[in-house]
């Protein structure tokens, strides 16, 4: 663990920070390059990043203050500290969902297509992300005699934030290897639904930082089976278009 990387003068350097702002340049960069690849104009890539990263994040951290409300109304001071981690990622797709509608549509861009152009480097983001947070040391796991140290509670734990950095890695290059194959407007959106919902729906069983709900599921659990189902109704919108 590693939360805080340095200090140049008063700016100190969070890990989770960094990642964050390396996950958008790179996102960003790359993006750009896909569309200029397409005949898109690649600036209009980097004002979709750049608004639906800042919707996301504000998303993903509304989305976990509602479920921690009452640590947030005795830390108020807290509500603001992204760098002691505390985003959810549902609350961030959802966020970032709404703002992609509206720029796509505003930009006067393809909604579907851009989507997909869209989606892996999502993947891509999340992943960078999470090695944010294992330096961090938050979204961590449930103790295990072989897991990853961490000093700051005094036990080996699950290394969840590498599972799911890995598999979103994993997703990001099955979306990109889909995404040059032939396939219907919206299916790399369809498919990016299934995969990182069914991965954080795996992961979910070995974190502990959370509680359990219904069935013993987390809330994330439940919310990414909600994903799972809007999938499931895209491919079959996708489907019936096919016919």
């Amino acid at each position: 663990m590693h939360p805080i990387l340095g200090q140049i003068g008063p700016l100190t350097i969070y890990a989770y920070g960094l990642m964050l702002a390396v996950a958008v340049f790179v996102c960003a960069y790359l993006l750009q390059k896909e569309f200029e690849r397409r005949e898109l104009p690649g600036e209009v890539a980097c004002d979709l990043v750049f608004w639906i990263v800042l919707s996301g994040v504000a998303g993903c951290r509304i989305f976990f203050i509602l479920l921690n409300l009452r640590f947030f109304i005795d830390n108020p001071g807290e509500i603001l500290m992204l760098q002691h981690g505390g985003l959810a990622w549902q609350g961030g797709l959802m966020a970032g969902s709404l703002a992609a509608i509206i720029l796509v549509q505003r930009k006067k861009l393809p909604f579907f297509k851009t989507l997909d152009l869209f989606v892996p480097y999502v993947a891509l983001g999340q992943a960078i992300g999470r090695v944010g947070c294992l330096l961090n040391g938050c979204c961590y796991g449930k103790p295990v005699a072989w897991g990853l140290y961490f000093p700051v509670y005094e036990a080996r734990l699950h290394p969840t934030q590498v599972y799911e950095s890995l598999g979103l890695l994993a997703v990001f290059l099955i979306l990109k290897s889909a995404l040059h194959r032939p396939h219907r407007d919206g299916g790399i959106l369809v498919l990016y639904l299934v995969l990182a919902s069914l991965l954080r729906f795996a992961v979910e069983f070995f974190r502990a930082d959370h509680e359990l709900l219904l069935w013993n599921l987390s809330v994330f659990q439940i919310m990414t089976l909600i994903f799972l189902g809007i999938a499931a109704y895209g491919y079959l919108q996708l489907k019936n278009r096919r016919g």
